[in-house]
């Protein structure tokens, strides 16, 4: 509750400094993207806006590849021995998951079909149909693509909503069925939890089910932090005693010590603009707690892009450009990740921060000689 009242206290103190902080914006180099005074990217070889990849927060060739192949040829066996080969504990799978069901249900959105046409996504409908124990990849798969559906094609609260959301609930408990030991089915699940509202007792058990087949995931404890965010709207602090529970109980190397950052951002107040805000105690220690993650992470975690594409929105917030900007080397060319997927253009949004990044660092001094690669 002392997180909740102190970020109320600064959403206070920011509208009376906010006209403030806008006169001064000028002397430390926050400038806006197209601005004259703002530095160019380019100079630093970032990709131009035009190329950032808006389907993952980083590199995954492979999946690239096998997206490509199945959404060309329509045939689902790319897909399957992909995952096949892709450790079922791991996060990158659940990422893989998610990128295939989001495929199909982008294609269907695309190419809804109709007399005499096929649908968008009819790889997914035929992998089912033809292998329908598949639960460690189509079944979870299947799972996931009625999640995304749910929420890209039905208002929340609707009857068509949650038609989708319960039907997808049952994918996932025949997933579960299938393959007992698999956490995924459980973790598409807290998707489910979130869109119907289940009551905390159910929650809870569901998401002890995930703690025993996999504790340390940081996918699964995201999508947990979305439940208690929109839940609890009115008990906030239940959502940082989980990240922060979850940060203290991270092993070495684990990135859920980044988690508090994470429900900072999800309960950031309507006035956030003001860098004091930015730069105060709360967000101060939820960024050094991110900055150890990544630091600290074991080599090739695929979620060190998600914390890392996030702690740039809070660094350019914070004008902390040197900071930001080595974080940017290592992140860009891909914005599937939160702050960006918010927005209607992640690609542009993600150009803004990293253009006024590279203003502030030149303003500071910084040049694309004095930038670690």
């Amino acid at each position: 509750m002392e997180i909740l009242w102190v970020l109320m206290a600064l959403a206070m103190l920011a509208v009376v400094l906010l006209p403030i902080l806008r006169r001064r914006r000028s002397a430390v180099g926050l400038v806006p993207a197209g601005h004259p005074d703002a530095a160019d990217p380019a100079n630093y070889g970032f990709a131009r806006e035009e190329e950032l990849d808006i389907r993952m927060p980083g590199p995954d060739q492979d999946l690239l590849d096998v997206l490509d192949l199945v959404q060309r040829t329509q045939d689902y066996r790319g897909a399957q021995q992909l995952l096949a080969g892709t450790e079922a504990e791991g996060e990158r799978r659940w990422q893989r998951v998610q990128a295939f069901a989001g495929a199909a249900s982008l294609e269907l959105r695309q190419r809804p079909g109709g007399v005499g046409e096929t649908p968008g996504g009819q790889w997914l409908r035929v992998w089912r149909a033809e292998a329908p124990k598949d639960a460690e990849r189509g079944a979870a798969v299947h799972a996931e693509f009625l999640v995304q559906q749910a929420w890209r094609t039905a208002a929340p609260g609707t009857d068509d909503f949650r038609i989708i959301m319960e039907e997808a609930k049952a994918a996932c408990g025949e997933a579960a069925l299938l393959a007992p030991g698999d956490p995924i089915p459980y973790i598409v699940e807290l998707s489910v939890a979130r869109g119907l509202a289940y009551p905390r007792a159910d929650f809870e058990q569901l998401w002890l089910k995930i703690l025993d087949r996999a504790p340390d995931h940081m996918g699964a404890h995201l999508a947990a932090l979305h439940y208690w965010c929109e839940k609890w709207h009115g008990s906030r602090d239940l959502a940082y005693s989980f990240a922060e529970a979850a940060a203290a109980r991270a092993p070495r190397g684990s990135l859920l010590a980044a988690m508090p950052l994470f429900a900072v951002f999800e309960h950031l107040p309507e006035v956030n603009l003001v860098r004091g805000f930015y730069q105060s105690e709360v967000v101060t220690k939820a960024v050094h707690g991110a900055l150890h993650a990544v630091h600290a992470a074991r080599p090739g975690d695929p979620m060190q892009a998600h914390v890392r594409h996030l702690l740039v929105f809070f660094l350019v917030r914070g004008e902390r450009w040197a900071e930001a900007m080595n974080q940017l080397i290592l992140i860009d060319g891909h914005v599937g990740a939160l702050p960006w997927t918010l927005s209607p253009d992640p690609a542009a949004e993600f150009a803004v921060y990293r253009a006024l990044a590279v203003a502030g660092y030149e303003a500071n001094g910084g040049s694309p000689a004095t930038l670690p690669h």
